[in-house]
């Protein structure tokens, strides 16, 4: 089995000690050092030689981004996990740190330790740190390993028809995949778009304004009974399902806190099923991302006619939300990042189904 050599960057002492603890009782991760933020985590990374770095900013998290920044300057292939409270207490640091090039993030705890009990990490944090984290920093640390399965591009069962809606759903990656996606639809677009980004509450809504500033569409985040319209981009509220309805003619939004789907909420699967069930003429966008969300969803859009566009594996973040649709058979069209802008606004505007390389 390869052990993934971690460094944990910033943050108080005790809460690096209380850190490093947690992943070292994962047998496949090994903390190989323990730093201060800025000139002292470049020096430690030359010296340990890490596959991955935790960095976890100290204080009010004004040394994180600079440090970050240094570091993937110095360093640029080497992954980093965002580990911080900032994402629940200023949502922008979060989104600033995924621009410059952070690999990831996990919302830390207000506090790792019990300092009643002479500072043992407590029992909710070294949950999160194994449930979430690890399996974060096993994915991004790992190099080489089995060749992955070919891809198989589906062909059949696509609409023949104009497209009614556009439903994305994204992860891991997905701030900067979207940023280099949405530009591309013009502000004539004509038909509504729903996106579904794995986020907590009160991160989506500056999403959707720092998307807002750099496209030709405004982004907002989903809101109950919202109709939809063209031209229109909906961005699922963090840590809620966005789905929806029919009202008479018109189709409206629904959200909802019904229970995670694949460990998820807001989930694509919610939102594909949803979109396929109203709409038909649906086409689908599976961004990159950690997991399997969004397969179950495009197996029924799909089921309804609709169509299925896959991120390539060489351009995502992780492979997983599109390479489980791909490798499945269920992918009309797989293609690089800088691509699925214009291949959107394209097949949008046709009224003749997929162009002839998809067929």
């Amino acid at each position: 089995m390869r052990v993934s050599r971690v460094l944990v960057v910033g943050g108080t002492f005790l809460d690096r000690v209380l850190l490093s603890q947690v992943l070292n009782q994962d047998a496949a991760l090994q903390v190989v050092g323990l730093t201060t933020s800025g000139p002292a985590a470049l020096a430690k990374i030359a010296a340990t030689a890490p596959d991955l770095v935790v960095l976890t900013p100290d204080g009010g998290g004004a040394d994180g981004l600079p440090t970050l920044a240094a570091l993937l300057a110095r360093f640029p292939d080497l992954p980093v996990i965002l580990f911080s409270d900032q994402a629940r207490r200023r949502s922008s640091f979060t989104l600033e740190a995924l621009a410059l090039g952070a690999s990831d993030y996990v919302t830390a705890p207000a506090r790792m330790a019990d300092t009643a009990s002479g500072g043992e990490v407590l029992p909710a944090a070294a949950q999160l740190v194994r449930e979430e984290l690890a399996p974060r920093v096993k994915l991004f640390a790992r190099s080489g390993g089995p060749t992955p399965a070919p891809a198989r591009v589906g062909t059949g069962g696509a609409c023949r028809g104009e497209i009614s809606v556009v439903a994305v759903g994204v992860s891991s990656g997905g701030p900067a995949a979207l940023a280099k996606v949405l530009p591309r639809l013009p502000s004539d677009f004509p038909v509504p778009v729903l996106i579904v980004q794995h986020m907590p509450a009160g991160m989506t809504q500056v999403l959707a304004n720092s998307l807002t500033a750099s496209c030709h569409l405004r982004v907002a985040e989903g809101v109950q009974g919202a109709q939809l319209r063209p031209g229109t981009v909906w961005l699922a509220p963090g840590g809620a399902h966005m789905g929806v309805f029919r009202f008479g003619s018109a189709r409206r939004l629904r959200i909802h806190d019904e229970p995670p789907e694949n460990s998820c909420r807001p989930s694509a699967d919610v939102l594909f099923r949803s979109v396929a069930n109203a709409y038909g003429a649906v086409l689908a966008v599976v961004l990159t991302g950690m997991g399997q969300d969004g397969l179950r969803g495009c197996e029924a859009v799909r089921a309804a006619g609709g169509e299925v566009l896959a991120q390539d594996e060489a351009s995502s973040t992780v492979w997983g939300m599109p390479g489980s649709v791909v490798r499945a058979g269920i992918a009309n069209l797989v293609l690089p990042l800088g691509e699925i802008g214009q291949h959107i606004a394209r097949r949008v505007g046709r009224k003749g189904g997929l162009p002839p390389e998809a067929n």
